[in-house]
């Protein structure tokens, strides 16, 4: 049968780490607990969870607002729980959420929105949801939710780029866009103008953004607006963003993001989460700074009527 529906991919981040700390049996314990209260809260929501997955689970909805808040309400209630977790094995919660159509058969889902669900959650990072347009234009302005928009981003598997929002979940939080129901062209206006410019130089290769060319992804594959050629560098392998008048960098890896700012003798590392990049510093791919011969990008800032030599 086919039917349209919002599908919810929810994933726990760092269980390998947290397996490696409390053992296979009270590690496993513990996830299944968490993957059995995260399909309560689906369930709350009047979503059906189709299936848990190890340290996940697949849930859809009829209505894209339940979705939404089912996944904010995992988020905010694992939120507090993570305050009693020491901080060597806390795992964090990411999801992704696609509308479309959705075949279903023997209890199973099968079908795009699913595909591009289970793609989001992969890509977003600890703490983040990220949703399809297709959600953000069927959620009820009344519900008051918060989306940021990440623009068009390269999916594997699909031929056109995707436009992506995340959901700003946290209570009080102030965003950048605050978007109901809207097409992409109701995203401009003053908003996208100009404001600020990042310069990104590897090896030979030099090139600077503007804060409307966001967002702009490093790495080795042919979508990466900035290339870098290294086997140990993904092929998206991180994003810098443009939000709340600065730039931020997200790690997108399997191997991890280490950021240095000059003068700092504290490397950053991003496993799947972001960092604001100020000033001027250094960005290492897939390898550590201690690894001299990990690739490296520099970044430099400067005001939006200069230009770089």
């Amino acid at each position: 049968m086919v039917v349209q529906a919002t599908v919810v991919f929810a994933d726990l981040t760092g269980s390998t780490a947290f397996f490696e700390a409390l053992g296979n049996e009270k590690a496993t314990r513990a996830v299944t607990r968490l993957t059995q209260w995260i399909s309560d809260v689906c369930e709350a929501h009047h979503g059906r969870v189709v299936k848990k997955l190890g340290d996940g689970v697949l849930a859809v909805f009829v209505d894209s607002g339940n979705a939404a808040n089912a996944v904010i309400a995992i988020q905010r209630g694992h939120q507090l729980r993570l305050l009693k977790w020491p901080a060597t094995i806390r795992m964090e919660i990411k999801a992704g959420i696609a509308r479309g159509e959705v075949v279903e058969v023997d209890g199973d889902c099968y079908g795009d929105a699913v595909n591009v669900a289970s793609r989001l959650s992969d890509l977003s990072g600890a703490n983040q949801i990220w949703v399809t347009e297709s959600v953000v234009d069927e959620v009820d302005e009344r519900l008051g939710l918060r989306f940021v928009r990440l623009g068009p981003v390269n999916l594997r598997g699909r031929a056109e780029a995707v436009s992506l929002y995340k959901i700003e979940w946290q209570e009080g939080a102030v965003t950048e866009f605050v978007t109901m129901p809207a097409g992409l062209a109701q995203m401009g206006g003053a908003g996208t103008q100009a404001q600020g410019k990042i310069h990104l130089v590897y090896l030979n290769s030099s090139r600077s953004f503007l804060s409307t060319d966001m967002p702009v992804h490093l790495g080795r594959g042919d979508h990466a607006e900035f290339f870098v050629d290294d086997p140990r560098v993904s092929r998206l392998h991180a994003r810098i963003e443009w939000r709340n008048g600065a730039f931020f960098l997200t790690d997108l890896s399997s191997f991890g993001t280490w950021v240095r700012f000059t003068g700092s003798d504290t490397d950053v590392p991003l496993r799947r989460d972001d960092c604001q990049l100020h000033a001027t510093g250094e960005i290492a791919l897939g390898m550590p700074f201690n690894d001299i011969s990990g690739p490296t990008v520099h970044f430099t800032f400067a005001p939006t009527n200069s230009s770089f030599f």
